[in-house]
């Protein structure tokens, strides 16, 4: 009986987190700063803490108001193309990076060994909703997709 009932519990979570399903385990490593799991800003504010400057210094070595700097960082605003240029230059990662997460960046954040027990389990708790929730928009998607092919199939 309580295996149909584990069955039961576990039976949505293919259909919930397909990519990661059929992953082999290597390939289940976090990808702290891709296009689903961060944000431009979140980069820009890896890479300046990676090079090891405050939002001060950035902004004065980019010619740029403290304020424009943190709206970048907090993805209120976007740097145009000349500025995406500077700071990629002065951080050492690729605009790629910067804009998708993809190619020359920071690898992963600083460990957090450090850190108290109590935030790591809340980040982490916070990191897997985050990686459900993305997955269950997805598939939610998809399935708006289908009902729309199937009543205009009708």
């Amino acid at each position: 009986m309580q295996d149909k009932q584990d069955q039961k519990d576990t039976a949505g979570l293919d259909d919930l987190l397909p990519e990661l399903a059929d992953a082999p385990a290597e390939e289940q490593d976090f990808d702290w700063y891709g296009p689903d799991m961060a944000t431009f800003g979140d980069r820009l504010a890896a890479a300046r803490e990676q090079a090891g400057m405050e939002q001060r210094q950035l902004a004065k070595r980019l010619g740029v108001k403290l304020k424009t700097l943190q709206g970048w960082e907090y993805d209120l605003s976007e740097p145009r193309a000349n500025k995406l240029n500077m700071i990629a230059g002065l951080l050492n990662v690729s605009i790629r990076w910067l804009l998708t997460g993809e190619g020359e960046g920071v690898t992963e954040p600083a460990d957090p060994s450090g850190m108290d027990p109590d935030i790591s389990d809340l980040l982490t708790e916070l990191r897997d909703l985050k990686m459900q929730m993305t997955a269950s928009a997805d598939r939610l998607g998809r399935l708006e997709k289908q009902l729309r092919l199937k009543l205009k199939g009708s």
